[in-house]
């Protein structure tokens, strides 16, 4: 079954008690929480995702899938560790080498947190297939990360066939999450090329009614 994993992002900061209240009537499955640190991309979200966290963590049950967009994810980790994320997902091109992305697998898996590993559109999806065995999910970036509201970029498609199929071929059950310019259209495509957990943001945020965008979303699987 097809997941949601709504990213918060475009969420005013005033009413955001109620929007997540009413983003987990909606019946989401995870909060999307998407880190930026201003140098591995140019936004800074770093104290608003934080706020974000703690307030998810004191008042909402759905857990948080938390997407690390910075240059050193290791000085952040703790802080989402500490508000109870689910899952933490950092960006393979934040590392500068293999011994750091096993560093921050192992990190994360002995703070008993589920690992994701991000790729951005201009990686090859082969960088990642080392790492599959030890991570939970790859998450396959279909904008350019930084912000929101971007469109979708086509070419997603082929790489989430080639990943799926790889995982297919060789054993692997891990989830597959795409983020990017995904709403009722593109949902249906990355579902068709392999998708488990769809990160809607937009789409969701800006709908009159929330319950209605995440129907319309489960119901194309």
């Amino acid at each position: 079954m097809i997941e949601i994993s709504t990213s918060v992002l475009d969420v005013d900061e005033e009413n955001s008690v109620q929007a997540f209240y009413n983003l987990e009537t909606a019946k989401i499955d995870y909060f999307h929480i998407d880190v930026m640190d201003g140098i591995f991309v140019e936004n800074n979200t770093l104290l608003k995702m934080k706020d974000f966290a703690l307030k998810v963590h004191t008042i909402a049950m759905t857990p948080m899938d938390v997407h690390l967009m910075v240059k050193d994810p290791m000085s952040v980790v703790d802080y989402f560790i500490d508000q109870g994320a689910d899952r933490i997902t950092f960006h393979i091109e934040a590392c500068e080498n293999k011994e750091k992305v096993l560093e921050i697998i192992n990190y994360l898996k002995e703070n008993g947190v589920k690992v994701g590993i991000a790729v951005s559109p201009d990686t090859n999806i082969e960088e990642v297939y080392e790492y599959i065995p030890f991570v939970h999910m790859i998450l396959v970036m279909s904008v350019v990360p930084g912000k929101g509201g971007q469109k979708f970029i086509e070419s997603t498609i082929d790489k989430i066939k080639t990943l799926k199929k790889y995982c297919e071929d060789n054993n692997y059950e891990i989830d597959i999450e795409v983020d990017g310019g995904i709403n009722d259209v593109t949902a249906k495509d990355v579902i068709e090329a392999g998708a488990t957990i769809l990160v809607p943001g937009r789409y969701v945020i800006s709908a009159d009614n929330y319950n209605d965008a995440i129907k319309k979303l489960r119901e194309l699987e």
